[in-house]
């Protein structure tokens, strides 16, 4: 715990130690063991973040994304992601005229104007329910990363009992669930991070600090995951362009019943970092925006490997990057993660995915229209080259 304390007061996190803000500590951040949210803290980072709109609408929508309750956890946890990640609806009166805003609980284009806090022994009380996880990652008073750490030396305490303590947790506290990014467990050999809907085998590890070369295996993976994964911009950037909600039905055989079942994903490291890099190539290979689009080295030939003599692609030669996959890697989401983010990036660009076979083709396409939330928009499927024409009449 400490020296995961200190990884993060490395990487910018300031550290509160949970009893001195809980209601009987002694600066206390919260009024009571059930209230999840730093609220103070959430107040003050929302009006720096929002400074042209009324105090009374911010607090508004402070009051939404407290008032989130449906019998569901995931259903609760995917309504408070599309707030934090496109922002809240309000509306005020201004100069007598009705106007319609968005409140942003994070400034997710300038993450140093946002206060991030390492907090561990925060204890929550929810239907007289007691219990303590051992780290949370606070973001402008929201809980979005939950640590649960086991002792390496205790034999019992695998990684497998920090998973179970975090199922134990949606039992028992679904409330600080509900705003919760995603969970990383560790027993101080392994670390590994997962989505709130992961089963055990979904829990993957971060196996780079920079996205350059894989760490090394004498590092241990909970500081190449701190250090990879959890840095101020990193964690944002994760949050907001590549965690996906999957819905798929479900129909039960002998009642005919059909449930929509949702699948919340995050991105694996791999796909991370190839998908940044893809960003950055398309967007250096169209000319859109220098500014943007950090340079993009790109090797001679296969012989260079591991030589330093790589060159720069020029601006605007209209040649993107190839991103190289192997079969299980998670293509499919890596396209989605890229789509989401190049939308955003290019101000609404056309994207065209082209596949060489038809079952391929009808199962990206459902990857892509389970996802509508990151793409913001709903995809089409062409049958046929005269309907592909007519759909890219677009501007």
């Amino acid at each position: 715990e400490e020296f995961s304390i200190r990884l993060l007061e490395k990487q910018g996190y300031q550290y509160i130690y949970g009893p001195d803000i809980a209601p009987d500590g002694e600066t206390p951040a919260r009024q009571s063991f059930e209230e999840v949210l730093l609220l103070e803290k959430m107040k003050t980072a929302v009006a720096r973040i929002n400074p042209t709109i009324p105090a009374d609408v911010r607090e508004d929508a402070i009051k939404q994304i407290q008032r989130i309750h449906s019998p569901e956890l995931i259903a609760n946890n995917e309504t408070f992601h599309r707030l934090l990640t496109e922002g809240i609806k309000v509306n005020y009166q201004k100069d007598g005229h009705s106007r319609g805003d968005l409140v942003w609980l994070i400034d997710f284009s300038n993450p140093e104007n946002n206060d991030f806090f390492v907090v561990n022994q925060f204890t929550v009380i929810e239907n007289h329910a007691n219990k303590r996880p051992d780290v949370i990652l606070f973001v402008n008073g929201l809980p979005l990363v939950v640590i649960e750490l086991k002792n390496p030396v205790d034999e019992n305490a695998t990684i497998h009992s920090a998973f179970n303590q975090l199922q134990t947790y949606k039992q028992t506290i679904p409330a600080l669930l509900t705003y919760n990014g995603f969970l990383i467990i560790s027993d101080a050999l392994e670390a590994k991070a997962g989505s709130l809907s992961a089963g055990f085998s979904r829990f993957m590890a971060w196996k780079s600090s920079d996205g350059k070369v894989e760490a090394s295996p004498l590092i241990g993976q909970l500081e190449t995951l701190i250090n990879g994964m959890l840095g101020q911009k990193t964690l944002l950037d994760l949050i907001r362009h590549f965690i996906v909600f999957e819905k798929s039905k479900k129909e039960d055989k002998e009642t005919g019943i059909i449930t929509i079942q949702t699948v919340k994903k995050v991105a694996a490291y791999h796909q991370y970092y190839a998908v940044n890099r893809a960003v950055e190539s398309t967007l250096r290979a169209s000319g859109y925006s220098e500014k943007k689009a950090a340079p993009l080295f790109v090797r001679e030939s296969p012989e260079s490997y591991g030589v330093t003599g790589v060159k720069s692609q020029p601006v605007g030669d209209k040649k993107g990057g190839v991103v190289w996959h192997t079969q299980g890697s998670g293509k499919s989401l890596s396209m989605v993660f890229y789509t989401g983010k190049i939308v955003l990036a290019m101000d609404n660009p056309t994207v065209v995915v082209i596949t060489d076979r038809n079952d391929l083709d009808d199962q990206l396409f459902d990857t892509f229209a389970s996802s509508k939330q990151l793409l913001r928009q709903e995809p089409l499927q062409a049958e046929n080259r005269e309907q592909l024409k007519d759909l890219l009449k677009v501007a």
